[in-house]
């Protein structure tokens, strides 16, 4: 019984693209007792894999927690999977603002302590004893009350290209440190205020209501669905937004656009912009926000330090990284003294710029490509790219497509290539291959063989 993903990133964005079919990106939640967390992790894997269904996914003997991709015309079969659990039957799936094919590439289920890492003891109160949930209307109308506290429970990076005017906005890095913050900030308004709370897509909040209830607070408020079904309901009953910015959301993606006001500035050069990019450097991964300027110039990297290693050879960025933590090629959340541009804890209400329309990210060119390989060195003086084989075979007169974060995608077609060192008119899995690239290109770019 396959338990496992059996097809590397890069292949299953070649298989989607190939099939050209849309998919929905969603995200879903519930609290539930769950008495056997490993069979419960087994059991969906072996379920959502028949469907094609991709995400990350959390699962404790407190419940559940999903960032999804599907087919759309799987969506159906993949609400009966849920069915199955009482605790899931009519379950709200959070439908993203944004759609994007690629935005989860494989199915990862991982069993957790907790479902979200609050670091609360959840015996010294009831769990169950959560809130009011507030839908987008009634969540307008109590932000326009002056006896309202409006409080944003994400992460400083999450805040700062989108959040609710008026927000008190923690300028903390995990959900278990606004916690203690946030109770002592409000401890004199636990009877006079109203206490208005609001994350992604609900489950931070679902928590911490309880969790403050408990702390003495009299009103507090939530609201449903988090930022992702606020979104939703404001285009279907044509409400005003009192969000401003961009919802950041962790999947390939990195964000949604609510309204189109950018409140945030690019790290390195202070220009209007809302984009996260992941710094390019395996030893480093900072999330950080960069404008289009500078990550050409920077080669999607955080400083000038990462940008010296992206160029080493690979050999010596491993040797560089070795015993050295960069949480599976995961994002790192942190900070940086490079970031002259970086803002947290109290943010602007006002737009900086506003973001230009851009075409709907489902209607992609499909391109049809096979792997073949990934870049090993870029010679700048005789612009001259090496590359490894690793699949397939690579033919001169092939077309060929060089793919990277910050080379984009580039076409070009093969005259002659050298093949370990000699010229000759083809090669093989396991050959090193140079050739002429008018352009640079880096280690992290990929080739393909363009085959329609």
């Amino acid at each position: 019984m396959q338990l496992y993903n059996t097809l590397s990133a890069e292949e299953r964005a070649i298989m989607i693209d190939d099939a050209g079919k849309q998919r929905l990106t969603l995200s879903f939640y519930a609290y539930a007792k769950i008495q056997d967390p490993k069979k419960f992790r087994d059991d969906l894997f072996v379920a959502w894999n028949k469907l094609d269904a991709l995400g990350r996914i959390y699962v404790a003997t407190e419940g559940i927690n999903a960032q999804m991709s599907i087919p759309e015309e799987n969506l159906e079969a993949f609400r009966a999977t849920l069915e199955v659990y009482d605790f899931m039957k009519g379950i709200r799936l959070n439908e993203a603002v944004e759609h994007d094919d690629h935005s989860f590439l494989k199915l990862t289920i991982k069993v957790r302590d907790k479902i979200v890492a609050d670091g609360l003891n959840d015996e010294t109160f009831d769990v169950t004893n959560i809130g009011v949930h507030l839908k987008a209307a009634a969540f307008n109308e109590i932000l326009d009350d002056p006896n309202t506290i409006v409080v944003d429970f994400r992460n400083h990076y999450e805040s700062e290209v989108g959040h609710f005017k008026g927000a008190i906005t923690p300028d903390v890095e995990t959900f278990r440190e606004s916690l203690p913050i946030i109770n002592e900030q409000l401890k004199d308004h636990k009877d006079d205020k109203n206490l208005v709370m609001y994350c992604t897509g609900g489950i931070r909040c679902e928590k911490a209501s309880a969790y403050f209830k408990h702390q003495g607070f009299k009103n507090v408020y939530q609201l449903e669905g988090g930022i992702i079904n606020y979104a939703k309901q404001l285009k279907e009953e044509g409400l005003e937004s009192k969000f401003i910015g961009k919802n950041f959301v962790f999947d390939n993606r990195l964000g949604e656009r609510i309204t189109d006001d950018i409140i945030s500035q690019c790290h390195q050069c202070g220009k209007p912009c809302d984009n996260h990019t992941n710094c390019e450097n395996d030893g480093c991964h900072l999330l950080f926000i960069q404008c289009d300027e500078c990550k050409s110039a920077m080669q999607n990297c955080c400083s000038s330090e990462c940008m010296e290693v992206v160029n080493m050879p690979l050999v010596d960025q491993v040797r560089l990284r070795a015993g050295k933590q960069v949480g599976n090629k995961v994002f790192r959340k942190g900070k940086s003294d490079n970031l002259k541009f970086k803002h947290s804890g109290e943010l602007t209400d006002t737009a900086l710029a506003a973001a230009q329309k851009s075409a709907d990210i489902r209607q992609k060119v499909k391109i049809k490509k096979v792997l073949l390989g990934k870049a090993e060195h870029y010679y700048v003086k005789a612009k001259v790219g090496q590359f490894t084989v690793e699949n397939n075979e690579l033919s001169a007169g092939d077309k060929i497509l060089i793919s990277g974060p910050t080379t984009g995608e580039q076409e070009l077609v093969l005259e002659k290539l050298i093949v370990n060192g000699t010229e000759t008119s083809s090669a093989k899995i396991g050959d090193k291959v140079t050739f002429e690239v008018p352009f640079r290109i880096r280690l992290s770019d990929k080739i393909y063989k363009i085959i329609s």
